[in-house]
């Protein structure tokens, strides 16, 4: 991926998380011009204002080749903390999926898609603990 469609898919992504956090009901303030974190085509984490407190982080929210999802910011201080967090709550829920049971607080696609989303949520969990895990991907980043 070149410059022009690595900054290409960072818009896109923000885009993309704007209109989920709208669709989802959330409450914030700007969206950050770029990633906090990024690995294009992947995964990119974006930190989103708080909209009860101007200026500072109220969400995290994560973006890319897999389902679009956010955190309060009291759950994760940095985008590291996002991917684990993530990746944790994933696992709870690919668990259930493949259990053919309903998550107690999170939906994603309906019951006849489980037996599919469930292994590729589990997946794209495993993924992320990996990144978050990966001490060389955080070396320079903060």
């Amino acid at each position: 991926m070149d410059d022009i469609e690595e900054e290409r898919w960072c818009i896109e992504r923000r885009d993309e998380v704007h209109y989920y956090l709208e669709k989802e009901g959330v409450e914030f303030g700007r969206i950050g011009e770029w990633p906090a974190w990024f690995v294009a085509p992947y995964v990119s984490v974006w930190a989103v204002e708080s909209k009860k407190a101007p200026g500072s982080i109220g969400w995290w929210a994560i973006c890319g080749d897999l389902p679009t999802d956010y955190i309060s910011s009291d759950d994760a201080n940095d985008p590291r903390q996002v991917l684990q967090k993530i990746a944790a709550r994933w696992y709870e829920v690919a668990k259930y999926m493949q259990n053919g049971e309903p998550h107690p607080t999170m939906e994603i696609g309906n019951p006849e898609e489980w037996p599919t989303l469930g292994p590729l949520l589990k997946s794209r969990a495993e993924i992320l603990k990996e990144w978050g895990n990966d001490e060389t991907l955080w070396e320079e980043a903060f």
